[in-house]
């Protein structure tokens, strides 16, 4: 709607979980670096959490990414709101694994062989469960089961399981206890910090082929942050309904007015002015230098 008015390539501030736009903090990092350690050296399970909208789907995107170079075989489950035959013909399917059999043996079987040829020939199998704290019990113990599938020495499977930090909550339960001591390795995702949002806002600009200080008031990013408390999906939802609003305005750039207007479309306004008692963005942070993306 406005990239021609920016001049802009595409929209740098889409929802969609795309790689290209992942901005890499220390705790990216290290979550990135634990997930690959995790598949290299078999560790079986990898706990990703992280609270609403702060890019874990990206983050595995770009892991799934790093997989392929690797020529590892994944099977990325999306929604695990299924019953476990329906999960486990989910997983096959995606595996690329043919079974005609209704039986869970049978699959079962015809999986453990799979993994057996994928291991003899040096090619990791990672399972990826995203929005892992919405599996029941019954679900998550059936993915503890399927680590079972091992050599003497290694796990044929590598599962991620990626949810939101009540996921934490519902491992710590006394019933998980045997799949909670099998998580070997953990790591988190985390809200911006008020420099952050403003480089955040400015890398996804410089990719989409648009100039950050040409488009973005200090104050206005400053304001995103405010309003958006640095989960990066409000921030993209936030800057995309501010440069909606700067081109209806017909401006170059982004000013508090149109991040005022957004928060307000969004049902922030409201709730982080009471919060605070002022509208009015802190300079908490100072903008971004000259040459900085």
């Amino acid at each position: 709607m406005y990239e021609k008015h920016f001049n802009l390539s595409l929209a740098p501030f889409n929802l969609n979980p795309d790689p290209r736009f992942l901005y890499v903090t220390e705790p990216v990092k290290e979550a990135l670096a634990t997930l690959a350690y995790g598949v290299n050296n078999r560790k079986g399970f990898v706990l990703l959490t992280g609270d609403v909208g702060t890019g874990k789907t990206t983050l595995l995107n770009v892991f799934m990414q790093w997989l392929t170079k690797r020529n590892a075989a994944t099977a990325f489950v999306f929604n695990p709101q299924m019953g476990t035959d329906e999960f486990l013909d989910f997983i096959l399917a995606d595996f690329g694994i043919d079974c005609n059999s209704m039986m869970k043996s049978r699959r079962l079987y015809l999986l453990n062989d799979w993994l057996l040829k994928r291991h003899a020939a040096g090619q990791p199998v990672v399972l990826i469960v995203d929005e892992a704290q919405r599996l029941t019990e019954e679900m998550l113990e059936e993915l503890r089961l399927l680590t079972n599938l091992e050599t003497p020495t290694h796990k044929l499977i590598q599962i991620v399981l990626s949810g939101q930090i009540e996921l934490d909550k519902i491992l710590a339960r006394s019933s998980l206890r045997q799949l909670r001591q099998r998580i070997t390795l953990r790591c988190r995702t985390v809200p911006l910090t008020a420099r952050q949002t403003a480089e955040y806002i400015a890398q996804r600009i410089y990719i989409a082929g648009g100039n950050y200080k040409e488009m973005f008031d200090p104050a206005a990013a400053n304001l995103v942050f405010t309003y958006s408390n640095g989960i990066v999906r409000m921030i993209n939802l936030l800057c995309d309904q501010a440069l909606i609003g700067a081109f209806c305005d017909n401006e170059d750039r982004v000013t508090p007015k149109q991040v005022q207007f957004a928060a307000r479309e969004l049902d922030l306004f409201e709730h982080k002015s009471s919060e605070t008692g002022d509208d009015r963005p802190s300079n908490s942070f100072e903008p971004i230098q000259e040459g900085t993306r």
